[in-house]
């Protein structure tokens, strides 16, 4: 039996699409791999390179094979029921369950399976479909993001994706400044550079500012982490996932019960859209790098358990039937 994946047609590669193309490469190297499948034409790219892909229409798919599709690619689903396989909806975020569903049409009455890309994303589809879904997290590269010696001396430098809220990272950069009219910062918008550009910029940061929201299971700032960026703002809810509060009185998510982690605080964690309260955590964070807090222990903590070798045995946990992936 063969695992494959439906690669969504977009212009340039997302967050999720590298994911999927994680959990392509696991499986090829477990010898499951049936293709990656696309509409009109495969992408490009390094990223890309060394895959097997296939002409949806052409895919040599059988009964009892699995076939996994992205949230948000409903139409694409029909492709592996036609030919009875194992179908499975992967959500990587959860904002995005319902995006593309034909109105009228309900999950519950579709004969799919379901995945969750975190545990808050699993918690929010059993809350809304009364079933809880196997995990599958993204892997992070730590050949590429990881930390020097030291940080660079002198001024403060925050660093910020742009594409992400950009009014109100703009929003936080105003406050802060108006409330610390002495403070030496720059601030770095990290934008427009391949992955390698994006590690060696958080290399050159003291601190991540994460302005990203609604999230499944956010990778730049375990990418900040693992390059020894102090991390603040929000969480898009799926951050909670790995997202612990430094301050004890901090705030935290209501309804959903954070799960059990080796970890202790390892950011200044804040409410969606909360600009003042991503300010007061920047502060926070300042105020740490010159006294020395043990953030950058638990922040290690945190990203060793994002490795490639857990992301595979959560594929094997979640797609394995009858004994096979």
């Amino acid at each position: 039996m063969k695992t494959w994946i439906f690669y969504p047609p977009l212009k340039a590669m997302s967050g999720g699409c590298m994911v999927l193309l994680q959990i392509a490469r696991q499986l090829q190297a477990l010898g499951r791999l049936g293709g990656i499948l696309y509409w009109d034409e495969p992408p490009d790219g390094t990223e890309c390179a060394g895959l097997p892909w296939v002409k949806a229409g052409a895919a040599g798919m059988a009964v009892g094979d699995t076939y996994v599709v992205p949230e948000g690619w409903p139409n694409a689903l029909v492709l592996g029921l036609r030919r009875g396989c194992r179908t499975l909806v992967y959500c990587q975020n959860w904002s995005y369950l319902f995006h593309g569903l034909e109105p009228g049409v309900r999950w519950r009455d579709l004969p799919v399976e379901f995945l969750a890309v975190s545990d808050p994303v699993a918690w929010h589809m059993e809350q809304v479909l009364g079933k809880r879904p196997p995990i599958i997290r993204p892997a992070l590269d730590t050949r590429l993001f990881h930390s020097r010696a030291s940080k660079p001396e002198g001024t403060l430098r925050i660093g910020f994706m742009p594409r992400k809220n950009k009014a109100l990272a703009e929003q936080i950069r105003r406050i802060f400044e108006e409330r610390n009219p002495r403070a030496k910062v720059e601030w770095l918008p990290i934008h427009g550079l391949d992955r390698s550009g994006v590690a060696e910029a958080l290399r050159s940061c003291h601190v991540f500012l994460v302005t990203g929201f609604p999230e499944g299971c956010p990778l730049p700032p375990l990418e900040a982490m693992a390059c020894g960026c102090l991390c603040v703002g929000f969480t898009g809810f799926g951050g909670w996932d790995y997202m612990r509060q430094v301050e004890p009185n901090g705030y935290a998510p209501h309804g959903y019960a954070l799960r059990d982690v080796p970890w202790g605080g390892n950011g200044w964690w804040s409410a969606d859209g909360d600009v003042l309260g991503a300010v007061l955590g920047l502060e926070g964070a300042v105020q740490a790098l010159s006294q020395g807090l043990a953030v950058p222990t638990q922040m290690a903590q945190t990203v060793a358990t994002y490795g490639s070798d857990d992301q595979r045995r959560e594929i094997v946990d979640a797609l394995t039937q009858n004994g096979t992936v």
